[in-house]
């Protein structure tokens, strides 16, 4: 007993104790390096605000100046015409008709200086650009921390409506995956208007048109998608591009094709570069400040933002020409 209430004694001394100061040391190291980290972000974002800040600052001073200009030119002008109208009035009404015959040629030089003053019209130059507060650290910190942080936003609960379905897709009975048909596979639905008649597409419900929302799709080892958002209003007949996803003015769509993925929207696209072929395709629509974010949930790096003035209610859309897509929920 003796013997094993040594051993218990130099347990305690040798092994508990350095195992305490290991993980006294070991718990110092984890708090300096998130200061570090901390730190590094906070230095970041603090440079990054006083850019943005600055930026917005020069934009107003940019604008404020242009307002002026455009001021003074037209009240400028607007003296000119009230004098020379005053003028012309006096000359009319206090003159013979001889004298009038005689200053023909004045009051039509005056009437022509009048007509080319032109017509007052706004210029973008009279707006402040939006682009002077567009960052990809602060809109992809804000992402995370909406996504990741400890009141992280739920997934909206999303279901394809099979009304909209094409025949040219398939329906599963979870109404979360649509599945591109064969030729041989296909059937002729019955007449819906709001089914698409000609392109491979689809839309969800509920509609979105306030409050934050996301959601993500699985796609799989599928070489064409497109996957975004657009108004309920959209073209559904026809080949035309007014029912094409990403190629009318009332859809914005993330759109993977033959290994290239881009951003499409009114029918201009923009090419998008990663790393590893996405799996798995994460949207994020944030109706207050009117932004759609893509990204990519496995890395959570931003892959597109999107800022626009919506004016109707958004509904998630897919098109699928290869394989399956499939809502995660």
């Amino acid at each position: 007993m003796q013997l094993q209430a040594l051993r218990i004694e130099r347990f305690i001394d040798r092994m508990l104790t350095a195992r305490e100061k290991a993980v006294q040391t070991d718990a110092n190291s984890a708090r300096e390096r998130v200061l570090a980290q901390v730190n590094v972000v906070r230095n970041a974002l603090e440079e990054e605000e006083q850019r943005l800040l600055e930026a917005i600052q020069r934009e107003e001073e940019r604008v404020e100046q242009c307002l002026l200009t455009q001021r003074a030119h037209w009240t400028h002008t607007l003296e000119k015409l009230t004098h020379t109208r005053t003028s012309l009035v006096h000359t009319l009404t206090h003159s013979t008709d001889t004298m009038i015959v005689s200053s023909n040629e004045e009051i039509n030089d005056r009437i022509e200086d009048a007509e080319g003053v032109g017509e007052p019209r706004d210029t973008k130059q009279l707006t402040l650009n939006r682009g002077c507060s567009d960052s990809k650290l602060v809109v992809g910190l804000w992402a995370s921390a909406l996504l990741l942080g400890s009141s992280a936003h739920r997934l909206t609960t999303l279901h394809f409506e099979a009304q909209t379905v094409s025949p040219l897709l398939s329906l599963f009975n979870d109404q979360c995956t649509l599945t591109f048909l064969p030729k041989r596979q296909r059937q002729s639905p019955p007449y819906d208007p709001a089914r698409f008649d000609t392109w491979p597409n689809a839309l969800c419900s509920p509609p979105m048109s306030s409050g934050t929302h996301s959601w993500v799709l699985d796609v799989g080892t599928s070489a064409a998608f497109k996957v975004g958002v657009c108004y309920s209003s959209i073209e559904r007949k026809g080949s035309g591009n007014a029912a094409r996803l990403g190629y009318n003015t009332k859809s914005w769509v993330l759109s993977h094709y033959e290994g290239d993925l881009s951003f499409c929207h009114d029918g201009c696209n923009v090419g998008i570069t990663v790393a590893k072929k996405l799996k798995r395709v994460g949207l994020l629509l944030d109706w207050p400040s009117q932004t759609l974010l893509f990204y990519d949930p496995e890395s959570m790096s931003v892959l597109h933002v999107v800022r626009h003035a919506f004016s109707e209610p958004l509904l998630a859309a897919c098109a699928v020409a290869d394989q399956s897509v499939s809502i995660v929920h």
